[in-house]
């Protein structure tokens, strides 16, 4: 699974998320990035990166 893939399928779990509270969202391709808005009208940012180096530390964990 490549980044675009893994953000949209993020975006869209939330996007079908009943209960959580959202009011909006708002997907910035070009930076990787969904601001979300809350009914409450806070707005958060998800940033999705690749952590290239996190697969060795996850490998160690088990």
């Amino acid at each position: 699974m490549d980044l675009n893939c893994f953000r949209d399928i993020l975006f869209d779990l939330l996007n079908d998320s009943e209960g959580m509270g959202i009011a909006d969202m708002n997907a910035d391709e070009q930076n990787s990035m969904i601001a979300v808005r809350t009914e409450s009208g806070k707005v958060f940012e998800i940033v999705c990166r690749e952590a290239t180096d996190r697969e060795d530390r996850w490998k160690n964990a088990e």
